[in-house]
């Protein structure tokens, strides 16, 4: 810590220029410190006992739960010293479970969560990261409420909307949908200034004709996976007009054969449709020119017109959008196993594709540095503030690890190819000054040294 100490001064002084008071800023740095240290537990006890003559516990509790700082004003500046850093080809959009013994924390439940792998006792947060073929890091993060937690929902339950003033949730806060949550906080990235032509999330917002809409409008592309049960029409399919028989209403247009299963469409085009792609080195050693294997596999690209209501009602005209249909089938298996549906252009290369279909990766390595190393899930804090507190302050910290890491690693990197898709205006981030208008809310591997290149 003492080789990095004045680099890491630096980086917080200026992401904590907002606050107004020297103290939020002094306590902001001891905080990042004491995440940044080695040790087991991040939680505010431990930390402190590690941190020597700055480990005041009480004024570390009081910074991280109860002190007046918008974590949005944070988030903003570290949005865009990394977007400038990172020149991100991606915004990567998932979210993690934060398991819970007990039920005093804000919006606690029992739901699922892949962190588990089952329905459990935790909070979920949303986060989103500005993501590279090699690097990324998160900037953005929202605390789902549960329908239990929501007044106006008719699955409340009085014990959880009892505790909500104790939590410190704020009021006008009710139970919003996760994607809709990840579109906020697209929203919100952009009203900083930052601007990330392409969108990557998994099935559990991909499946969501309203989220792959929502991205439509805002004027991003997107690559999300999806499930098998989505159906489409092939994208040779076109709608036609039965004759009329001259009584009764006039036939509409329509497609001839009912829309399929994805997973359908992919078993037709058959095993010889897929093609071997390799799309990054991964971790173990190889023959490669680094030392290390590539990720290899084989697969599907077919155009298809994603059928369904929302997409129907947000057509104009009867026939329904073309956009890329992927699937992986790797050689040994009998079927399909994974699939991502994508509106990038008609002539967008496999090899793009894959690429951005599996850099969703890279949030997952996000999730387990700072879980594992930053004490992400470490917050025994039992509020909304709190929870909102922490995370932020485990961005800053993984971001700093981040940049430390890139600084070691070659300087000269291959840039993947452009991405196709919409022309963007650039526009650069607004400077603020240390006074800052109040942002609207939107609707162990204890001695992981993450500055180590991978």
């Amino acid at each position: 810590m003492a080789e990095v100490r004045e680099d890491l001064e630096e980086f917080t002084a200026a992401l904590f220029e907002a606050f107004t008071r020297n103290d939020q800023r002094r306590w902001g740095r001891v905080y990042v410190r004491g995440l940044l240290m080695d040790g087991g537990r991040k939680s505010v006890e431990p930390m402190a006992a590690r941190l020597g003559e700055d480990g005041n516990r009480q004024a570390l509790a009081h910074f991280v739960t109860t002190s007046p700082w918008d974590p949005a004003h944070v988030r903003a500046r570290l949005a865009w010293r990394m977007h400038a850093e990172l020149k991100p080809t991606a915004l990567i959009i998932d979210d993690t479970g934060f398991l819970k013994d007990g039920d005093a924390s804000a919006c606690v439940s029992r739901q699922y969560t892949g962190t588990a792998g089952k329905v459990t006792n935790c909070q979920v947060g949303v986060s989103l990261h500005l993501a590279t073929d090699h690097a990324s890091t998160a900037v953005d993060w929202r605390l789902f409420l549960p329908k239990s937690w929501d007044p106006a929902s008719d699955k409340a339950e009085p014990a959880k909307v009892a505790r909500r003033e104790r939590c410190q949730i704020p009021a006008y806060l009710g139970h919003v949908e996760k994607w809709q949550l990840a579109l906020d906080m697209v929203d919100e990235t952009r009203s900083w200034g930052v601007h990330v032509p392409l969108a990557v999330a998994d099935a559990g917002y991909g499946d969501a004709a309203a989220f792959r809409l929502g991205l439509n409008e805002r004027g991003l592309n997107y690559v999300v996976g999806i499930s098998t049960t989505l159906t489409a029409q092939p994208g040779p399919a076109s709608p036609f007009t039965p004759p009329y028989s001259g009584t009764g209403r006039p036939p509409v247009a329509r497609y001839r054969d009912p829309a399929k299963s994805v997973k359908a469409l992919v078993m037709e085009a058959g095993r010889k449709a897929a093609r071997p792609v390799s799309w990054r080195e991964g971790s173990r050693p190889g023959n490669s020119r680094s030392g290390f294997k590539r990720m290899y596999s084989r697969f599907v690209a077919l155009r298809i017109r994603p059928a369904g209501r929302e997409i129907r009602d947000a057509t104009e005209g009867v026939e329904l959008p073309e956009c890329w249909l992927l699937a992986e089938w790797p050689a040994k298996e009998p079927e399909p196993v994974r699939f991502w549906l994508s509106d990038l252009p008609a002539d967008t290369p496999l090899t793009t594709l894959v690429r951005l279909a599996k850099l969703r990766w890279r949030i997952e390595h996000d999730y387990r540095e700072m879980k594992q190393a930053l004490g992400l899930a470490h917050f025994e804090g039992r509020t909304f503030t709190g929870w909102h507190h922490h995370v932020t302050l485990v961005a800053l910290a993984h971001a700093f690890c981040t940049l430390r890491r890139l600084a070691r690693a070659p300087k000269k990197r291959q840039r993947p190819e452009p991405l196709p898709g919409r022309p963007r205006a650039t526009e650069h981030p607004r400077h603020l000054g240390r006074h800052m208008p109040h942002l609207p809310p939107r609707h162990t591997h204890t001695n992981t040294d993450l500055t180590k290149p991978y």
